[in-house]
């Protein structure tokens, strides 16, 4: 393993990840260049950043990139691709709470032995870690994580009615000019926040999506999607009682339960994730009907 030896700049967003941070930045140390761009967080999440950028004795750089944002469209990841001073051509996003396996640090040098690769990016599966327990089964995300920048940009979604909205774009995939692959090799999402955490982050994710589904903004987003990733995300949010069919393939039909008591309570939780966008897309409309309210 050489420091430095791969020529990708990593884009790691930070807000309050103290946590998170130095697992995260310890799997990166095969990378040329390392931005953490951090959103005012009051936890020493942005001192750590800077701590890695003196300390961090090998090939290539850290450098922490303060971020306010204005309110208005691009949000922080196009801006992180619009603004940055980037040495290569190729970026990986990785969330605070994610750490690159050795396995996936290997294969994307892998790609860049013969010159860069042919793609315009790559999709990458994050397996969970839940309760202390890196999950086998079950449900996990899977997102276009590494891209070539100068072919690839986030679509601009007009969500800015939406209540409990956010500075960084929702769960959608950049659009490529080119086509894209995927790597076998995953990540860990590891968040070693409180579990509260969880759960407060997922009830905010639950109204913006319960408000692009209400109005169709949702649909129209996942038209630029390839046609399989496209109705299968489409079928997935029109399944009937979804709350119960999301437990039952995260645990039954993906072999969750062999994941033990953790493998449960992340079956669980991702099924009450679904019933809380059921619940808001109903109190969406009442309000729309009882007072003309938004999202």
């Amino acid at each position: 393993m050489t420091r430095g030896d791969i020529p990708v700049s990593v884009i790691i967003m930070t807000r309050d990840e103290a946590a998170c941070l130095p697992a995260c930045l310890a799997a990166l140390t095969r990378f040329a260049q390392v931005f953490v761009v951090d959103s005012a967080s009051s936890d020493g999440a942005a001192d750590i950043a800077r701590a890695w950028a003196r300390d961090w004795a090998r090939a290539g750089s850290v450098e922490v990139v303060d971020f306010c944002w204005n309110g208005r469209l691009p949000k922080k990841k196009q801006w992180c691709l619009d603004n940055l001073p980037f040495a290569y051509r190729w970026a990986l996003f990785v969330d605070a709470d994610e750490v690159v396996t050795a396995e996936l640090a290997d294969e994307i040098a892998a790609l860049f032995t013969a010159g860069p690769p042919d793609r315009a990016g790559y999709y990458i599966t994050g397996r969970p870690v839940f309760l202390g327990r890196e999950l086998r089964f079950g449900w996990a995300n899977r997102k276009l994580a590494l891209i070539d920048r100068t072919r690839a940009r986030f679509p601009a979604v007009d969500d800015l009615d939406v209540a409990c909205m956010w500075e960084v774009e929702g769960h959608f995939q950049p659009q490529l000019a080119g086509q894209a692959g995927r790597l076998k090799a995953h990540m860990l999402h590891d968040d070693r926040k409180p579990l509260a955490a969880w759960f407060m982050r997922h009830a905010r994710y639950a109204q913006w999506e319960a408000a692009l589904s209400e109005d169709g903004r949702l649909d129209r987003l996942d038209a630029a999607e390839p046609w399989a990733r496209r109705w299968a995300k489409r079928l997935y949010r029109r399944l009937p009682l979804r709350p119960l069919a999301v437990f039952l393939v995260a645990y039954v039909l993906r072999l969750g339960f062999l994941d033990g008591g953790a493998g449960l309570t992340h079956a669980t939780a991702r099924a009450v994730y679904c019933w809380q966008v059921a619940a808001c897309r109903r109190d969406l409309r009442r309000r729309r009907e009882a007072y003309g309210g938004k999202g």
